[in-house]
Order: structure tokens, then sequence, then C-alpha cells
């Protein structure tokens, strides 16, 4: 996932009144709101397919190239996609051990953002998946409270493997809930969790995360992976955020059907 900063915005475009209908609907900004989408867009997190389509899209005005542009990326990314998970699928070929004894991978999805949302957790060990989680289905939900759910049940898990004498580590793909949990949270609490600009936004779950990563993290990595980007765990994890949202599975339950690692694969993306 990537996190909207002026930066990135910056990359995409010039002049902020050159926004193209494409790219406002990347960020998931009604095209209503054009006015004010500059100031909608900051702090928003977007997957990494969106951000790079952004970036590529800069300055192309004719609805035809942008089409072009967009159909060339999507045949692009299916075409790089396909061989790792098909190779990672296979019973035959040995997986990678993993460092530490369990390694559990979380993500967080929605559709539309804001939208129907479910989070996602692959649990690892010795380098083999060995359980799946699914849940916390919102109906109007967003793609941040959805990481930011995955990523405390994933420091719930490692915090029980911890007691057992485990070593765990944390996989997340949203850059946003590292940073609200590893960096920002600090600050925050200091000032008495308020920020300058407004409200903290999903404060109570950050609240939760932090006050569990402050007591696991001497013994706990939490550490950011790319989005889609073939990783075996990551793909798992995405593909119950999705597996939740069609259950719609208030709790955060695991998954009992057969783990049948290239037909769960299959599976809708998120």
């Amino acid at each position: 996932m990537q996190y909207v900063t002026k930066e990135f915005l910056a990359l995409g475009v010039d002049d902020p009144s050159l926004i193209s209908d494409k790219q406002l609907t990347l960020l998931d900004i009604d095209h209503s709101e054009r006015e004010n989408w500059y100031e909608l867009a900051l702090g928003r997190t977007v997957s990494d397919a969106r951000a790079e389509l952004f970036v590529l899209l800069k300055g192309i005005k004719t609805k035809a190239n942008q089409e072009k542009i967009i159909k060339n990326y999507k045949a692009l990314q299916s075409f790089r996609k396909a061989p790792p998970v098909e190779a990672a699928s296979k019973k035959d070929v040995p997986r990678k051990a993993v460092h530490g004894d369990v390694t559990i991978y979380c993500d967080g999805g929605c559709s539309p953002n804001p939208g129907a949302s479910g989070s996602g957790v692959a649990v690892y060990r010795d380098g083999y998946v060995a359980e799946l989680w699914y849940g916390l289905y919102e109906p109007m939900g967003t793609n941040n409270t959805a990481e930011l759910n995955a990523l405390y049940e994933a420091l719930l898990i490692a915090q029980h493997e911890r007691t057992e004498g485990n070593k765990a580590e944390i996989k997340c793909d949203s850059m946003y809930s590292i940073n609200c949990v590893k960096v920002w949270a600090k600050g925050w609490e200091k000032k008495g969790w308020t920020k300058k600009g407004g409200a903290i936004k999903n404060l109570e779950i950050i609240q939760l995360c932090y006050a569990l990563y402050n007591k696991i993290k001497e013994d706990v990595a939490l550490d950011h992976i790319k989005a889609h980007a073939g990783l075996e765990g990551n793909e798992l994890a995405d593909r119950m955020t999705v597996y939740a949202r069609e259950q719609l599975e208030p709790k955060f339950v695991r998954y009992e059907k057969e783990i049948d690692v290239a037909a769960i694969l299959k599976m809708r993306a998120g």
C-alpha cells in the first residue's frame, strides 16, 4: 500500500488543477469533489498498483491514451504475477524457510473505499502455511481500518506465540498501519492523543495496536512488505480479506477448510 503524501502527489501532477478523472478514480475520490481533491487525498492509502498508475497517467489528457496505459499496465501486472504464484503453489517445490519460528502475514481490504471491508491473516511455521484467519467484516469500513484490524489480530497471534516461547515476526503491506504504530503514535500519545490539523482517524484501533505492540516489540519484529509482489503469505492473507467480505463474517475466525494453496490463490484477489 502507498501512503498519499504531498511528495507522492507531485509525482502524478504538476498542477493540481490538471488532475484527470482517471487519476481521481485511482485515489477513490468522487469527481464531484474535484475542487477539494488535493486535501481529500492527503493521508489516504492506495494500493501499489493504483499508485503506479496514478504516476503513469501524469499529463495524459485523452481518454483513449489513458485507457491504453491502464490496459497495458494490467496486462503487464498479470504477466509478472502469474509465474511466482504458480511456482509457490506447487507442492513439489520446496519453500524457502523464513527467519524465526513463526511468520504472520496480515492484510486488510475494502471495496469500494469506504465500503465493505474485511481482514485476513496467514500464519507460517518453519516456512509452511499452518493457519489462515479471516473476518472483521464491516459494511462501511475503509482500507485503513481493515489494515489496522488485521495488524491488531496479527499482534495478538504474535503475543500468544511469544508466551509459548516461539519467535514471531509480522509482515504487513500497509505502511500507514506500521507508521501509526511504530512512528506516529508515540508523538500523539505525548500530546494527549491529538495532532495538528484535526482529530486522529481510527484512534481506537490505533491505541489498541500501539499498546499491544509496546508489550511485545522487544521479541516481535514488525516489517513492511510490498503488496502483490508474489509473496505467497501476502497473497493468501489478501484472499482471506475478500473471503471475509464474501462471507460477511463479523468475527475473526480460523479458516477451517483444507488449506489448498493453489486453489486459494485462484480465489478473487483484493
